[in-house]
């Protein structure tokens, strides 16, 4: 009798291993801050700065909290082919459940965005640049589940890619908004570029990893030689 060697993981299974923990290490810091913020508005101890534009109106920032920190460490978890390949049926469960938080992530946030009080130290500039990324991360997620409603795997995965590049945004703003201070001092302008600074950044890396993906390369050729045979 012969028995069959376990399957190695592929190449792409084993490098796509680390992607859910270098996910969850950018969204730390935002996470802890949100948690401290959920344990303030339940009558716990004022750890962080006073906001009496969320104490005032805290239901959606409690829903944009909960929202925001279940979607990137669920969502992390959506990168991993390992997951996808030994959990189908978790990937596609997990995937109607991120819908449903990444629209509300984002609503909440165009919510607060339009009704709260403008946040101190921030100008016209951040808050355009609130309702461009908050709307895009929105159409992003109904156009990359409209995609797989088509089969389009291709494009779901590049949609909803970029919708949680944009959903990570205040973790890559930790970072521009302490260089941007340091660089050119703490003003409203360079708060307001610094802001912007962190959704562009996550949606250049997004462009980056879908373009490198080989279905989206086939995707592509395939375009390409429909064109040139029309």
């Amino acid at each position: 009798m012969t028995t069959r060697a376990p399957a190695r993981p592929t190449r792409s299974t084993r490098s796509t291993g680390w992607v859910p923990i270098a996910l969850g290490a950018l969204v730390v810091i935002p996470a802890i801050a949100g948690s401290l913020r959920l344990v303030e508005l339940a009558g716990g101890p004022h750890l962080l700065p006073a906001n009496s534009r969320m104490t005032a109106s805290p239901a959606p920032v409690v829903v944009h909290i909960v929202s925001a920190v279940t979607y990137a460490v669920l969502g992390a978890f959506q990168f991993s082919s390992r997951f996808r390949q030994r959990w189908p049926g978790w990937h596609r469960a997990s995937g109607r459940v991120l819908v449903v938080l990444g629209l509300a992530v984002a609503l909440s946030a165009l919510w607060m965005t339009q009704f709260y009080r403008r946040q101190p130290g921030t100008g016209e500039l951040a808050y355009a640049f609130r309702l461009a990324f908050g709307s895009s991360m929105a159409a992003s997620i109904v156009l990359g589940f409209t995609a797989i409603r088509r089969g389009d795997v291709a494009r779901h995965r590049a949609w909803m890619t970029r919708a949680y590049a944009l959903a990570l945004g205040a973790g890559t703003q930790v970072l521009t908004l302490g260089v941007g201070a340091r660089v050119f001092g703490a003003n409203t302008l360079t708060t307001d570029l610094s802001l912007g600074a962190g959704w562009v950044i996550n949606l250049a890396v997004a462009e980056y990893v879908i373009r490198r993906r080989p279905s989206t390369r086939r995707s592509a050729r395939k375009r390409t030689r429909a064109e040139v045979a029309a």
